[in-house]
């Protein structure tokens, strides 16, 4: 099967096909992980983006049923340099081929990803479209499906739960998780902490998460610019000091927004689980697991910036111990990626 992949700026790669057949369009962005394609694929917080794995060999251990970050692929489309035949695992249930093919997302394969990542880091994220086909592609008609603004796209109400769910039912802590694109992992963390977690829809509202009386609240992460999820921040404010809040990712994004701060968009984004973060009380480095292309700028009022990032300064943490409020922009959860700040959990259940 026949492959393209067009960048905004008009920059055309030919490769080979993979996974399903078809057209997508998305912001291309890049992830530094050296395993864990399956966690990255199913990552919610990757809607509406074209996925490129900086690794040069994909698939060689397969896919299995216990890896899932959710129920689906979330990227519109998966970009690599080699993808391997085999699936040499004793947990392989699929090959990365048809794991793609079986949930509708295109691939392409056996093109120079270093460069296009070079390229990225030097442009900026862009639009970009892939289109694997056993027919002729025609360019010109792919350039003109370009127009794609991500920041002007809801995509967690794409992602949220459609209802209320519960995991861990009789836990001796009650948590409110605010789905706006949660991975797996924090609610395994959560449930195994003894905690009943109730899983709510994004558009859940404060007297709605009220009205479960919880000991705590977790604002999870998620695809998209938080700026534009006003709905969320009004939620989040009216809830400030209520009880304990936990804000991972774009959780800890909407935090800032609603308290008064904002946010900016990165030139390519942190997307790997090699980041480095710095604890400015402690003096204590990280290494985390991160996906995002957004980050607080202004810290709010009451707020103080407990970490930051080690490569560009950028906010990693912040909190307000008057409103018992903490939040991250990386993945304590990992899934993929080194367990370094697990606690963060066991500090908000002892909150709670």
């Amino acid at each position: 099967m026949k492959a393209v992949l067009t960048l905004g700026d008009g920059t055309v790669f030919h490769g080979l096909g993979f996974g399903a057949e078809g057209e997508r369009v998305g912001e291309l962005v890049f992830n530094t992980s050296m395993m864990g394609y399956q966690e990255a694929l199913t990552d919610p917080s990757y809607g509406g983006q074209i996925l490129l794995m900086t690794y040069p060999l994909l698939g060689n251990y397969g896919t299995n049923e216990s890896d899932r970050e959710s129920d689906g692929i979330h990227p519109a489309g998966f970009v690599i340099r080699e993808l391997s035949q085999d699936a040499e695992h004793r947990n392989s249930r699929q090959t990365l081929d048809s794991f793609l093919k079986e949930h509708g997302v295109p691939g392409i394969y056996g093109i120079d990803t270093r460069f296009i990542v070079r390229h990225i880091r030097d442009k900026g994220v862009m639009p970009a479209i892939i289109v694997a086909s056993d027919s002729e592609i025609d360019h010109e008609k792919i350039l003109k499906k370009l127009e794609f603004d991500y920041s002007s796209i809801d995509f967690v109400s794409k992602v949220t739960t459609k209802t209320p769910q519960v995991f861990g039912k009789g836990g001796k802590k009650r948590v409110a998780l605010i789905d706006y694109g949660v991975k797996a992992g924090i609610i395994r963390e959560l449930v195994s902490r003894g905690c009943e977690v109730h899983l709510l829809p994004c558009q859940s509202t404060a007297d709605e998460v009220k009205a479960l009386e919880p000991d705590g609240i977790m604002l999870s992460n998620g695809p998209g610019d938080p700026s534009i999820l006003k709905d969320a921040h009004r939620t989040i404010r009216a809830l400030g000091g209520y009880k304990p809040m936990f804000g991972i990712c774009l959780g800890h994004q909407l935090l800032g927004h609603a308290f008064g701060g904002d946010t900016y968009k990165l030139k390519f984004g942190h997307r790997g689980s090699n980041h480095a973060v710095l604890d400015i009380k402690t003096g204590r480095s990280f290494v985390t697991t991160q996906n995002h292309g957004f980050a607080v700028g202004k810290i709010p009022d009451g707020f103080e910036l407990t970490q930051v990032n080690a490569n560009d300064n950028s906010v990693e943490g912040m909190r307000n111990d008057g409103k018992a409020i903490f939040s991250v922009q990386y993945h304590p959860e990992a899934s993929p990626g080194p367990h370094d700040t697990r606690f963060l959990f066991d500090e908000f259940v002892k909150m709670m």
